[in-house]
C-alpha cells in the first residue's frame, strides 16, 4: 500500500507552518480550523468523510462557507514544537471560534486565550487540563470527549494481550515527551502495570514525517518489544500509511486508535467514530456562533466504541485472534 493512499482520519509563524484565509465579507462569522499535520488543502469536505460531516453539520446550523461563514485553515505541518506560537498567531486574528483538531493543540490554545471560544476533540479533557468539569466547563472551552476517558487504554492493552498471550513488554509511539510525562502518559503506564506488562515510550524531536517514523522503527530492532501501541494523536493519523507499512516491515503486532488503520492493514484497533466526533464538534460550534456561551455547553461524551480486527494481517504475523475477540469484534477484515 502506498503511503498516500491512507486517508487522514482524524488531531508558529515559521515558514513551515501553513495558513489559508478566505476573504471576509461583512458580518460573516469566522472560524479558525487548525490541524497539527494535514496540509490546509486537505481540510475540506471533499477530502474525507470526517470533514464532510463537519461542514454538513455546520450547514444544518445555518453556517455555510462562502455565504454565512469564513473558514480560516491552518496547519502546524507536523511540528509539535510550534503549537504555542501558532496558537498565539491565530488568537491575534480574533476569530469567532477556534477548532483545534488535536487535544494538545487545544492545550496550546487554552494557554493563548481565555476569551475566544475553543471547541476541541479530546480523549479526556479533565485529565489533560483543558477543563475541570465536563458537564459544566465554565470557561471558553468545550468540545467532544470519550465516555471511557483515558481508561480506554486498559481495554486496548487487554485486547492486545488476548491476542499475544505471552506479551510481556510493549512500546508506545508518542508524539512529544511532555505528553508521555503528563497525565495522558501516566494513565497508559498505569494500564500497562495493571496488565503486568512493561511499557516504554518513544517520541520525536523536530518535524514528524516519514523519515522520522523510519528512524524510530529502526531503533526497535535493537530493543525489540513484543508489541506496539500507537497513541491517540492526529499526527499519527495523518501518517497512518507510513506507520502501517513500518509495523508490517518490522513484524510488530500493533494496537491502533482508529478503525481506519485496520481497514488499511493495521492489526487491530479500539476506538470511537471520528465522523461522530467531528459532527459533534461542528454542532457545538454552531451553538456558539448563534450566541451560546461555550462554558455553558457540556462536553459531548461519545459512548460507542468499535473493536476492529484484520485477519489477513494477523496471519502475516503468524497470529490468530482468539474466539473471544472474534465474537465481540464490530469490524473484521478477512
Amino acid at each position: 500500500m502506498k503511503r498516500r493512499t491512507f486517508i487522514t482520519l482524524i488531531s508558529g509563524a515559521a515558514a513551515s507552518v501553513s495558513t489559508a484565509r478566505a476573504q471576509q465579507p461583512a458580518k460573516m462569522k469566522r472560524i479558525a480550523m487548525v490541524h497539527p499535520a494535514d496540509p490546509i488543502a486537505n481540510l475540506v469536505a471533499s477530502y474525507h468523510p470526517v470533514y464532510q460531516a463537519f461542514f454538513d453539520e455546520l450547514g444544518r446550523a445555518g453556517f455555510v462557507e462562502g455565504k454565512s461563514l469564513v473558514v480560516e485553515r491552518y496547519s502546524a505541518e507536523g511540528h509539535p514544537d510550534r503549537y504555542d506560537q501558532l496558537a498565539r498567531d491565530i488568537v491575534d486574528t480574533r476569530p469567532d471560534v477556534i477548532y483545534p483538531i488535536s487535544t494538545f493543540l487545544g492545550v496550546a490554545f487554552k494557554t493563548a486565550t481565555t476569551t475566544i471560544p475553543i471547541v476541541v476533540p479530546a480523549l479526556d479533557p479533565v485529565a489533560v487540563g483543558l477543563v475541570s468539569n465536563i458537564a459544566r466547563p465554565g470557561g471558553n472551552i468545550t468540545g467532544t470527549a470519550l465516555s471511557a476517558g483515558l481508561e480506554i487504554w486498559g481495554k486496548r492493552i487487554g485486547f492486545l494481550k488476548e491476542t499475544l498471550p505471552k506479551l510481556s513488554n510493549l512500546c508506545i509511539l508518542m508524539v512529544a515527551r511532555k505528553e508521555w510525562e503528563g497525565p495522558y502518559g501516566g494513565a497508559i503506564r498505569q494500564a500497562a502495570k495493571a496488565a503486568s506488562v512493561d511499557l516504554k515510550a518513544v517520541w520525536f524531536d523536530g518535524k514528524i514525517d516519514a523519515a522520522a517514523y523510519e528512524h524510530v522503527f529502526a531503533a526497535f530492532e535493537q530493543d525489540r518489544p513484543d508489541g506496539l501501541l500507537v497513541a491517540d494523536n492526529a499526527i499519527h493519523n495523518s501518517n497512518g500509511g507510513t506507520i502501517i507499512e513500518l509495523a508490517a516491515k518490522h513484524r510488530l503486532p500493533a494496537m491502533y486508535t482508529l478503525k481506519g488503520f485496520v481497514e488499511f492493514g493495521g492489526l487491530m484497533a479500539y476506538s470511537s467514530d471520528p465522523v461522530e466526533m467531528f459532527r459533534s464538534c461542528a454542532h457545538q460550534i454552531g451553538q456558539i456562533l448563534k450566541g451560546t456561551n461555550p462554558g455553558d455547553i457540556p462536553f459531548d461524551q461519545l459512548a460507542r466504541f468499535t473493536l476492529a480486527l484484520n485477519l489477513k494481517t494477523a496471519r502475516s504475523l503468524g497470529l490468530e485472534f482468539p474466539a473471544t475477540l472474534l465474537g465481540i469484534a464490530d469490524f473484521v477484515v478477512e
